[in-house]
């Protein structure tokens, strides 16, 4: 058993796993697409989940600042309905403000170049997701 963590992009996908204990985060990949081609992030995606017992997955669900959606999240709710009709492991939200920032914030003290920290970014930030999610799985 395994979780999967979601960080959805315009032009890319970042995934991160757990380990089979589901205590521990690590980068997956970062799936990449041209701008809006969800279908091509899906079928890389299915790939994984062929590849891996993932038993839930966790989506990054980016809300506006004041707890309200926008564009973002809207997409976000949109590649989830997309999800779900390829697969029927269980798909949650998990609020995912900031994410990107602190993410941004680990490469830096990390002393990571620019172009590094581009390539790593969406996989650091959907280790974020995924072990936000299993806290709050631990906390039920």
């Amino acid at each position: 058993m395994r979780y999967l963590g979601l960080d959805l992009g315009t032009k890319t996908l970042g995934v991160a796993i757990s380990d089979p204990t589901v205590t521990i985060a690590s980068p997956l990949k970062v799936i990449r697409f041209p701008e809006g081609k969800y279908d091509i992030a899906l079928k890389e995606l299915q790939n994984i989940l062929n590849t891996y017992e993932i038993s839930k997955i966790a989506l990054g669900l980016p809300k506006n600042m004041n707890n309200t959606y926008g564009y973002a999240s809207k997409r976000s709710m949109d590649f989830k309905t997309m999800l779900e009709s390829i697969t029927d492991i269980p798909i949650y939200l998990v609020d995912e403000r900031l994410s990107t920032v602190e993410a941004q914030n680990i490469l830096l003290e990390a002393n990571t170049s620019r172009k590094s920290r581009k390539k790593v970014i969406d996989g650091i930030s959907a280790v974020l997701i995924l072990e936000t999610f299993i806290k709050m799985e631990e906390n039920k």
